[in-house]
């Protein structure tokens, strides 16, 4: 029985149809990899795929999305890398209680408006609006499930007033899914709710030996061991490990990394805790 290859990834293309953490050819943005650490790669997760799917829809609905996961699973990553391949990105992070005005400042700084923003939440809405509806944006707001309800009224009325809506992602640790599920006006401008989870156990390898070429020579065995004493499956904690262990061996000298030189490294971030 012939089968044809699947069809390219809208956001993707063919890399999509690569083997399962396959390396993406352009490098992320600088400040996107945690700690900055040097030659780690983009890869293609599951993840990454799943979000990228969930973003094109909601880009071209003009439409909410909400992504959900633990701390250091790659949320951010998955979103900030996939947004800047589909269109304009305003990154809105805020302080732990924002209010509306602090929506509007944010929105007129990465929507490049002039001057400092009018004081009048009317004019700043109108500034606003003027240069939400030249085209489509993707707004993506940090830590969601910290937003007011004021905050989240004001999102309905920017997403509302739009001819052509507006593509808004909610990032929160899976503890705030809560919080956000209890808007209900997210119940009909929602075009999707993901759960971002931590690599498994058997993904570790592959994803290791594909994240910087440190882990190359490390067998599946010993990372696995490390995933479970540090890791759990977290890519911001692989970018932890990474950093150190690059840091071990210039100070050591050594090519590759042994099994001593990760378990020093490992009692370096855990604090010397042993499992």
């Amino acid at each position: 029985m012939l089968t044809s290859p699947p069809p390219p990834s809208p956001i993707w293309g063919t890399d999509a149809a690569a083997e399962p953490f396959a390396i993406m050819e352009e490098t992320a943005p600088p400040g996107l990899h945690y700690l900055q650490t040097p030659g780690l790669r983009t890869l293609l997760t599951p993840s990454m795929l799943a979000v990228g799917d969930a973003l094109a829809d909601a880009y071209a609905q003009g439409r909410f999305v909400c992504v959900l996961g633990a701390a250091g699973v790659g949320k951010t990553f998955a979103v900030h890398t996939a947004a800047r391949r589909v269109g304009e990105l305003l990154p809105l992070d805020f302080r732990a209680q924002p209010a509306p005005a602090d929506l509007r400042a944010a929105l007129h700084k990465e929507l490049k408006l002039h001057g400092e923003p009018p004081a009048d939440p009317g004019a700043a809405d109108t500034l606003i609006r003027r240069a939400l509806v030249q085209g489509p944006r993707i707004v993506v707001v940090e830590d969601a499930h910290r937003l007011s309800a004021s905050c989240f009224e004001y999102l309905r009325f920017l997403h509302d007033d739009l001819p052509q809506g507006l593509c808004v992602v909610l990032i929160a640790q899976a503890r705030g899914e809560r919080s956000l599920r209890a808007q209900r006006m997210l119940a009909s401008r929602c075009a999707g709710w993901l759960q971002i989870p931590p690599l498994t156990r058997d993904q570790v390898p592959k994803a290791a030996h594909a994240l910087h070429p440190v882990w190359q020579s490390v067998p599946p065995d010993d990372l696995k061991a490390l995933d479970a004493r540090i890791a759990d499956g977290a890519l911001r904690r692989w970018a932890v490990l990474t950093h150190h262990t690059q840091r071990a061996l210039a100070a050591t000298k050594a090519s590759t990394p042994d099994q001593d030189l990760l378990h020093a490294v490992a009692d370096r971030v855990d604090g010397g805790r042993r499992p």
